[in-house]
């Protein structure tokens, strides 16, 4: 008997080193339950040079429906940042997105101020501290 599970998909961020860091500030900025395996706690270990042993393997944030997951495994060409992905933040409340968007915001790039659109919804954009690029969305309630 299978298991049901809905499909969905989840943003998974890759970093170089300094995943642990990131997503710390994730959690900061959006709260929720954090997880980390290191490749030191993994099979991988005996595999891979002592210098990583520190280094994410899998990291996983998760609130009610929200999860970004992230990693410092890195392949062969490098860690290539570009601006054809952004993570999609939609948020409950105005309080909620104001809060995001401020702490999201730090030591980053508001690239969009938070603005009443056309559509019905308080938006705006930015790139974070660590070259991620954010869309949040707040429905009003008509």
């Amino acid at each position: 008997m299978q298991i049901g599970y809905m499909t969905q998909i989840n943003s998974y961020l890759t970093f170089s080193g300094n995943c642990r860091e990131a997503m710390t500030f994730y959690r900061e900025c959006l709260g929720g339950e954090l997880y980390f395996q290191t490749i030191g706690e993994s099979p991988l270990s005996e595999k891979m040079p002592e210098q990583m042993k520190d280094c994410i393997l899998h990291s996983t944030l998760t609130r009610d429906g929200l999860v970004l997951m992230g990693s410092d495994m890195v392949g062969e060409k490098g860690l290539i940042k570009g601006n054809s992905v952004s993570l999609s933040l939609t948020c409950s409340s105005e309080e909620e997105i104001r809060n995001c968007y401020q702490k999201l915001a730090i030591g980053g790039h508001a690239t969009h101020p938070l603005e009443d659109t056309f559509w019905g919804a308080l938006f705006g954009g930015l790139t974070d501290k660590y070259g991620n690029h954010w869309l949040l969305n707040f429905e009003r309630m008509k």
